[in-house]
């Protein structure tokens, strides 16, 4: 089930940064070091109460300019406007209520998307307010103030944005198909794989739009089984969005990656792995999902004995931090290899849901801790007493440790690639929790 996608849209300068920092907390800051996950990070998981939302900060919207960079950030803010499921649309008290803000209302009610008025600044709640009260012009909805630098109203603003958020249908939750999204850069190929697998099937599908997703859900039957293929490339509005805002194009891509199960990276085998292809590879990653490397355009690349392993060597090397995932060199033109994709689609919804018994998984930790000994840190070792798993999709599991902050990564590691020595898991990220229990 996916997450719902609110984003933050306003004119420059009303303090979209400052709210998007206050409620992606720290994890904005201090990112993870995976790879391909960005320091202009302009998404972030937020959870509030017992919900949890993707929250993607747009650039200031300037509704009629010339200046390139203003247009570009518009057309940035319309993506993100598609995208989303709720939008919060921020102004700012002191500059009052600006011909601006009224253009950039009109563009939201066209969007029909619920939006949550906010007017930021509000420093002093008794003084600001008789100023808070002219955003009523704006026809959006009651404002709601809020000051970001302060920290003021923001879990009143919060629990107005999550009562909007659709309801999930019994019918979403038993759709149990296996549900795949094409991501990649723009012009890889994305759209011809797909049109290529709907073509050698011969199934008449219809294309459902995506809710309100920008993607387009396609059904496609291989086999006597059903496949839903999400594609990123396919809607496309009248004056076609310019794709060179790559930043941008990561919003479509957390949307799609947020619905799948499985993500197929579709990497231009002319190009090789380019940062954009890394930071794509570093969502999916990050979110657990089952991940197939599909290098497109294989038709075009001349070729001896070494070439693959070399490319492969190459692939390797640059998304070092997902070493389980399934590489495939295909070509959409020619249609090699296409099938593939559904044996390899099988077989990582196998891993992704495969469970390994307790027993047999402390036969595997006490057989790896007597090969190499657990890290220590001043005299103190680390202890693994048991571990169990706790969930699929992605493979969870739990270590019972005497101290956390004794279990170095490395380690970690290393446990890993002995469970999948003997289970395979092949495709799907592994994640692993430890717990500290005290020593009797």
């Amino acid at each position: 089930m996916s997450k719902p996608i609110v984003a933050v849209v306003g004119r420059p300068n009303v303090g979209k940064s400052t709210l998007f920092n206050d409620l992606a907390g720290q994890d904005i800051s201090i990112v993870k070091d995976t790879p391909g996950v960005t320091r202009d990070r302009i998404y972030a998981e937020v959870s509030w109460l017992d919900k949890e939302f993707t929250l993607i900060d747009t650039g200031g919207i300037e509704p009629e300019t010339n200046d390139i960079i203003l247009s570009q950030m518009r057309e940035q803010a319309e993506i993100a406007i598609e995208t989303a499921d709720v939008i919060i649309f921020l102004t700012d008290v002191r500059q009052g209520l600006v011909d601006s803000d009224a253009k950039v209302a009109d563009m939201l009610r066209r969007s029909r998307k619920p939006v949550v008025l906010v007017v930021n600044k509000v420093d002093n709640f008794d003084k600001f307010m008789p100023d808070v009260y002219e955003f009523y012009n704006l026809g959006i909805g009651d404002p709601m103030p809020i000051s970001a630098a302060s920290k003021l109203g923001l879990g009143d603003m919060l629990d107005e944005v999550v009562k909007h958020f659709p309801e999930h249908s019994a019918q979403e939750e038993e759709d149990d198909r296996p549900k795949i999204a094409i991501v990649g850069k723009p012009n890889v190929g994305k759209s011809s794989i797909i049109n290529r697998l709907i073509g050698n099937n011969r199934v008449i599908v219809s294309d459902i739009a995506g809710t309100t997703r920008d993607a387009i859900d396609t059904p496609v039957v291989y086999n006597k089984k059903e496949y839903v293929f999400i594609d990123t490339a396919g809607l496309r509005r009248k004056n076609k969005i310019k794709e060179d805002i790559e930043r941008y194009s990561i919003i479509r891509t957390v949307a799609a990656v947020e619905r799948a199960d499985i993500v197929v990276i579709v990497i231009d085998a002319t190009e090789g792995v380019t940062e954009q292809d890394a930071k794509i590879a570093g969502i999916a990653h990050e979110r657990g999902k089952g991940i197939i490397i599909a290098v497109n355009k294989w038709d075009a690349i001349e070729k001896n004995d070494k070439t693959i392993y070399e490319h492969t060597k190459r692939i390797r090397d640059t998304l070092s931090f997902m070493s389980y995932a399934e590489i495939l060199f295909i070509s959409a033109v020619t249609g090699q290899r296409l099938n593939k994709l559904y044996e390899l689609i099988d077989t990582i919804i196998e891993s992704q849901n495969l469970r390994v018994p307790t027993g047999v998984l402390n036969e595997i930790l006490t057989e790896a801790v007597a090969m190499q000994q657990p890290p220590s840190d001043k005299g103190k070792r680390l202890r693994i007493y048991y571990m169990t798993q706790v969930s699929v999709k992605p493979p969870t599991f739990v270590m019972f440790v005497n101290d956390k902050q004794l279990t170095h990564f490395s380690y970690t590691r290393y446990i890993e690639n002995k469970i999948r020595e003997s289970f395979g898991f092949r495709g799907t990220p592994i994640h692993f929790i430890n717990r500290e229990r005290k020593e009797k």
